[in-house]
C-alpha cells in the first residue's frame, strides 16, 4: 500500500471511530467500509513502475506513474514492472572451446524492459527467462570461438553475446543494452603452458634483435676499419682520444707499453696528454698520472 493510500485510509478509520463513539455505529460503518474500498481500489505506480491490469481475465490496461483507480474484484493487477535498467550475472564453468580447451568464463548482463505488456504476457519469468538464455547464448559462443580469439578478442564477444541474447528476449519487451565479459578462467596447467610459450616467444624476439644489433654493429667495424687501413693518422687521434676519455675518470692509472706509445708518435701523444690535463685541471678535477713502462 503506498502512502497516499494509507493515509487516506487511516483518516477514514478515525473518522469512524469517532463517528461510532459520539454519534451512530451504523453511520461509523460507512467509513469503515469507504477505507476497505479505498485500500483496495486507490494505487500509486512510481516513475518506473508499470502496473498491468486485467478486467475479468482480459487486458484492461497497463498503468503508468501516478495515482490511479481500479474497480475492487472485477480488475486485478498481475504484475508490476520495473522499467530500470537491471544486470544479471551469469556465467559458464568448464565450457569446451573451438580447440577443445575447458574454460569458465563470467559475464554480466544490462538489460531493461521496454514493453510490459510483452513481459508481464508472453512469459511466466522473464528475469528466470533471461538467466537461462544468456548461459546458453555464452556456452554457445564459447563453442563456436577460438580460445586465443575469446582472450584477444573480448569486445568481438561482447557484441555477439549482445545480439545473440537481444534476439531471443526481444519478443518478451526486453531490450539487451550490453553484455560484457568479465574474466576467462583457465586451468592451471595451461596458464603454466601459455606462460612458458610466451616466456619462450620473448627470448626469440630478444635473440633476433640482439643478432641484428651485432651484425649492424659487426658492420660498423668493418667500416671503421677500412677508414682507419688507409688514414693512419685517423687510428692514432682515435687512440689518443680513447687514452682521454679514459683519464677522465677519477683516480685512473693507464699503464702503456712502450712499443704502443712509439706506435702512438711520442711527441703527439705527450702534447695530447698535456693538453687533457690542462683542460682537467681548468674543470677543477684532479690530474690523473699517466705511465709508460718499456
Amino acid at each position: 500500500m503506498n502512502p497516499v493510500t494509507s493515509f487516506l485510509v487511516f483518516v477514514l478509520i478515525f473518522c469512524g471511530l469517532a463517528v461510532g463513539k459520539w454519534v451512530d455505529p451504523y453511520v461509523a460503518m460507512v467509513f469503515f467500509v469507504a477505507a476497505l474500498i479505498v485500500a483496495v481500489s486507490l494505487k500509486m505506480a512510481n516513475t518506473w513502475q508499470k502496473f498491468v491490469i486485467l478486467r475479468m481475465g482480459k487486458l484492461q490496461s497497463v498503468k503508468g506513474a501516478g495515482m490511479f483507480v481500479i474497480i475492487p474484484v472485477i480488475d486485478n493487477v498481475i504484475a508490476v514492472i520495473d522499467e530500470r535498467i537491471q544486470t544479471t550475472g551469469f556465467n559458464a564453468e568448464q565450457a569446451l572451446t573451438r580447440d577443445t580447451v575447458p574454460v569458465n568464463v563470467d559475464a554480466i548482463i544490462f538489460w531493461h524492459v521496454h514493453d510490459a505488456e510483452k513481459a508481464a504476457l508472453a512469459i511466466t519469468d522473464y528475469r528466470a527467462a533471461i538467466d537461462q538464455v544468456a548461459q546458453t547464448s555464452l556456452r554457445e559462443m564459447i563453442g563456436s570461438s577460438m580460445l586465443a580469439a575469446l582472450l584477444s578478442d573480448r569486445k568481438d564477444a561482447d557484441q555477439q553475446l549482445k545480439n545473440e541474447i537481444g534476439a531471443k528476449t526481444a519478443p518478451w519487451g526486453i531490450t539487451v543494452g550490453s553484455v560484457e565479459i568479465r574474466d576467462v578462467a583457465l586451468p592451471v596447467a595451461l596458464q603454466d603452458a601459455m606462460s612458458r610459450q610466451a616466456q619462450a616467444e620473448r627470448e626469440k624476439q630478444a635473440r633476433v634483435i640482439l643478432g641484428s644489433a651485432e651484425a649492424a654493429i659487426a658492420g660498423q667495424f668493418v667500416e671503421a676499419a677500412n677508414i682507419y687501413a688507409g688514414h693512419p693518422a685517423a687510428l692514432q687521434l682515435r687512440a689518443m682520444n680513447i687514452i682521454y676519455e679514459t683519464t677522465k675518470e677519477r683516480g685512473a692509472t693507464i699503464l702503456i707499453p712502450s712499443a704502443m706509445v712509439d706506435s702512438l708518435n711520442p711527441s703527439v701523444t705527450s702534447m695530447a696528454l698535456s693538453l687533457a690535463t690542462k683542460e682537467i685541471a681548468d674543470s677543477e678535477v684532479t690530474p690523473h698520472q699517466v705511465t709508460a713502462t718499456s
